[in-house]
């Protein structure tokens, strides 16, 4: 099997799972045709690498528990690197695979594949294709259908109210002044926030905030 495609590429692996990381990183090496910039167990590090290396490739951990990989995505989007993103997942919602594609995530792998896929995804990526298998597109569009008003409707009024702030911009330290609370209490509503909806930034956060106030607004 021919590996051209990749001789020039160079790769960075992130994953907090030791056995993965050391895997992955032995099957990249064994080709002897992939540069393997570093493998990583962390988040931060990852982002740390990405930023001053700038690897072609960069094959993430969706969730790892510094920094994870939307978290990354979303810098590399920001910062305009031409880094291309390869996110693994053991599992991923259909909110987060959304999110991914959303923020123009290059390849989706599920890490029980990992091992025999991952060449032929990096090999479709450096071409200029993505890979983004159907059945993982298929869960982001039904992912998309979920109730939003009533996901939203279960938040606290603090939540609602931290929400809404949210979405107009506001930072954490802002917004505490506004509620007359901390900004480490603002943090950690934020992050009940997020695991009650299941989204991983402000961003999508102000976006579904807006279809919510949407919605009432029709039923008013």
């Amino acid at each position: 099997m021919s590996l051209t495609e990749l001789q020039t590429c160079r790769v960075l692996v992130a994953d907090d799972h030791p056995l993965l990381l050391r895997g992955l990183a032995d099957l990249l090496q064994a080709t002897g045709e992939i540069d393997l910039v570093e493998a990583t167990g962390s988040g931060t590090r990852a982002l740390a690498v990405i930023r001053e290396r700038r690897p072609d490739v960069a094959v993430l951990d969706v969730s790892m528990p510094d920094v994870g990989g939307l978290a990354i995505l979303r810098a590399i989007r920001e910062g305009g690197w031409p880094v291309r993103v390869i996110f693994l997942s053991a599992t991923m919602t259909g909110r987060q695979i959304a999110e991914a594609i959303g923020l123009g995530v290059w390849g989706l792998l599920l890490k029980d594949y990992a091992a025999d896929s991952l060449l032929d995804c990096l090999r479709q990526v450096v071409a200029g294709r993505k890979w983004l298998p159907e059945d993982l597109v298929a869960k982001a569009r039904r992912g998309g259908g979920v109730d939003i008003g009533g996901e939203i409707a279960g938040l606290t009024p603090r939540e609602k109210e931290i929400s809404a702030l949210v979405c107009r911009g506001f930072s954490n330290k802002a917004i505490a002044g506004m509620v007359g609370s901390t900004e480490g209490t603002v943090s950690i509503h934020l992050h009940n926030i997020y695991r009650k909806l299941d989204i991983s930034s402000r961003t999508t956060l102000a976006t579904l905030f807006v279809k919510y106030q949407s919605q009432i607004s029709e039923n008013d």
